[in-house]
């Protein structure tokens, strides 16, 4: 649950420090005293949109933190602990920064996030009911996504969207094939020409590698052939070579070591120099012998790198770039191939329907079920909220071929009176009825939510009296396993309240601020008494306010 919350500059909100407890509690003041605004606050640290206009006038950033407990297991602790940004003492801390640019940062459990990162982490830790939420109810994608969300059906839906983009793909790739088929053709067969001609060159990079390296030595072959030659003559075979000189001078040194021993590691310097001179000898021989003027593998050679480059010259690519080429034509032209083989298409397109027909049937098995479950809640619901009689269905209409959305479309269908038939809520609903009818669904579906938080904005507007009674009882049971937090203009619903905060304005040094405090008894009563009476408050309004709590409490 929201144990923390800290607001710095944010609107009309200069400085903030909120402690939240558990169970219902209700926030409550005039209008334009920032009621909303701290739930906008708290939407913020959720990972809600940023503007630069929440930051309060003449500061530089608004600051938003807010400190969560984290349950010992469950799907936000499996989710912290695979992100690695679990914190200390089971709680989880989010912190926002909106600067006057309209640049925002986001930090979880003292690390840098991107905004992602914080919504879905906001999404398992608090529920968000605006004060316009009903209204939305009105729109199809709206009401199928409150039926998935219902359910847990958001990731066989998700599956059934991508399922859905494939089939699509290779059914509109069929299509183009027929409409281009002539087009198609022609590019077929010149990627065959290419394939065919880059095929015949078999270029190989490590035979390219050696092709280079072999036509540098004949290439220069006679020169190689004279060096090799004078080097020789230099070491062993010339009037003055070094080998046999060097063989002389340490035949005289060791004479003369016979009679000095100091002379020994000269001696032996000479002798390793002799050894090595006489393997340099042996292998510039061999490589002499080996050494070969031969025009005509030269010629051949210079033909085959002359066709190489000329082919990667003509392609626009690096010698070595030739095999991607071959590659990227090959799988092209199999491509082209597949897609003008009616045959294969249509045996592709038709593997690609069943693989989303499967899920999708799995997925309406499911609606149907959540549909009627959901449909008879609140139905149920509507009775006691002053809307005895009325029906709540959701309709589930077939969509022919299916949409990335699956096989259905879903319309919320409601009828005020028993006699009256089932039409379309958009259409039938009065404001008042809509109100009602979306505080039934809102409440239903947060009673499965996984959530640990639930806020409610003014979702109670267009309601009063007794049933308004009734949408605070709804909320109080919330409260038993939930922490539920609701922004409220009726006395009824506020009176149910565990806790309460009143939101006021004043003026200090010129500017009007937000202030926030948490009420006693005496100061609910007197707040309650408010709500009851307006500007005149009478000792006979503060006491049906007493009396409203003391029935509640």
């Amino acid at each position: 649950m929201l144990r923390h919350l800290t607001i710095r500059d944010f609107v009309i909100v200069d400085q903030l420090e909120l402690d939240f407890g558990a169970g219902f509690g209700a926030l409550t003041g005039e209008t334009g005293a920032g009621k909303s605004i701290l739930l906008d606050a708290l939407g913020l640290a959720l990972g809600a949109k940023a503007e630069a206009g929440v930051v309060r006038t003449g500061c530089l950033k608004a600051e938003i933190v807010a400190e969560f407990d984290v349950p010992a297991s469950g799907p936000l602790q499996r989710w912290l602990q695979d992100e690695a940004l679990s914190g200390d003492d089971d709680v989880v801390l989010l912190r926002r920064v909106v600067e006057s640019s309209g640049r925002s940062k986001a930090w979880l459990n003292g690390t840098p996030v991107v905004l992602s990162q914080l919504r879905a982490v906001g999404e398992l830790l608090a529920d968000i009911h605006g004060q316009h939420a009903h209204h939305a109810l009105l729109r199809g994608d709206a009401q199928l996504a409150l039926v998935d969300a219902h359910g847990s059906l958001q990731a066989l839906a998700r599956e059934v969207s991508e399922r859905y983009r494939g089939w699509s793909a290779l059914r509109r790739a069929r299509e183009l094939a027929e409409e281009d088929a002539s087009s198609s053709e022609r590019e077929r067969e010149l990627l065959g020409w290419q394939v065919s001609e880059l095929g015949e060159l078999a270029f190989d990079p490590d035979d390219w590698r050696a092709l280079n390296q072999e036509q540098a030595r004949l290439a220069h072959a006679a020169s190689l052939i004279e060096g090799g030659a004078e080097v020789l003559e230099g070491l062993a075979e010339g009037e003055y070579a070094v080998g046999p000189q060097l063989d002389r001078l340490l035949g005289r040194v060791a004479e003369m070591a016979a009679h000095d021993a100091q002379l020994a590691d000269v001696q032996e310097l000479l002798g390793s120099a002799s050894i090595q001179l006489d393997e340099a000898i042996h292998a510039m021989r061999r490589y002499r012998d080996r050494l070969d003027l031969d025009p005509q593998r030269l010629g051949e050679i210079d033909q085959r790198i002359q066709a190489i480059t000329g082919m990667a010259r003509k392609y626009r690519v690096a010698p070595e770039g030739l095999p991607d080429v071959m590659a990227e034509s090959v799988s092209r032209l199999e491509r082209l191939t597949r897609q003008s083989d009616p045959v294969a298409l249509a045996r592709d397109e038709a593997l690609a329907r069943q693989a989303y027909m499967t899920p999708a049937q799995a997925l309406s098995e499911a609606r149907r079920k959540v549909a009627a479950e959901l449909s008879a809640a609140v139905t149920e619901a509507m009775q006691s909220l002053a809307m005895s009689g009325a029906r709540f269905e959701i309709a589930l209409r077939a969509v022919e071929e299916g949409a990335a959305s699956g096989l259905e479309s879903v319309e919320f269908l409601v009828t005020a009176n028993a006699s009256q038939p089932l039409r379309s809520m958009a259409k039938v609903a009065s404001g008042g009825e809509l109100s009602r009818i979306g505080l039934a669904i809102q409440v239903i579906t947060s009673r499965n939510a996984a959530t640990p938080t639930l806020i409610f904005d003014e979702v109670d507007v267009g309601i009063g009296g007794r049933v308004a009674e009734i949408v605070g009882r709804l909320l109080r049971q919330l409260g038993v396993d939930r922490q539920v937090l609701c922004v409220t203009h009726l006395p009824q619903v506020a009176a149910q309240a565990d806790w309460q905060w009143n939101i006021s304005k004043e003026t200090r040094g010129g500017e009007t601020l937000s202030r926030m405090r948490l009420l006693d008894a005496s100061g609910r009563i007197e707040e309650i008494a408010r709500m009851l009476g307006g500007v005149n408050i009478t000792d006979t309004t503060r006491r049906h306010a007493a009396e409203m709590l003391a029935l509640e409490a």
